[in-house]
């Protein structure tokens, strides 16, 4: 969960609500895939409840995702095909956004450009020390999933994680509601 809130809280209520509206809601099955190695992919998808999990040709799963992260997010900065399949890990809702409503926005208010690239900034940062941190364990070895870092949340951002937090959950009680 902890990794929406970076995305979160650096966007306004006006972000988030126009991401409710303009996201679809996907309720997948074990193994549906989201994003398939080498093809371009035409959404960004926030994982809402679940897991999925992360696998690269040659090496095999190098990563599970749960509630609140980001998937499709290099490949929407640098355009380049991904270099992961992910593929839900047993029952896994997603908000799928499409690139293109993405960058129809971007384009049409400078604000919420600002704040949706530094919001994957600070994301990607985290995921390289992440990254960085497991490749201290050796090759072959993965750290703990369930292992808290110390120094897990930058404390510059620890002000916005509260308002992330709510953020999150009215996102999904609005995507919950279109449901039913």
């Amino acid at each position: 969960m902890r990794k929406v809130l970076y995305i979160l809280g650096n966007l306004s209520d006006e972000d988030i609500e126009w991401m409710a509206r303009a996201g679809r809601r996907l309720d997948l099955a074990g193994g549906q895939v989201l994003v398939r190695q080498g093809e371009a992919s035409d959404s960004l998808y926030i994982v809402l409840e679940g897991h999925a999990t992360v696998d690269v040709a040659g090496v095999g799963t190098v990563a599970r995702l749960g509630s609140g992260e980001v998937v499709g997010e290099v490949s929407f900065v640098d355009s380049a095909p991904p270099s992961a399949t992910v593929s839900a890990d047993g029952r896994c809702i997603v908000l799928a956004l499409a690139k293109r409503e993405i960058e129809a926005r971007l384009r049409s208010d400078g604000g919420f450009a600002g704040r949706f690239y530094k919001a994957l900034a600070i994301f990607l940062a985290d995921r390289l020390r992440g990254t960085v941190d497991r490749l201290k364990y050796g090759k072959g070895q993965t750290m703990d999933a369930g292992r808290i870092m110390e120094d897990e949340l930058d404390e510059g951002l620890l002000d916005q994680v509260s308002l992330a937090g709510a953020r999150f959950e009215r996102m999904l009680r609005t995507l919950m509601a279109a449901r039913g």
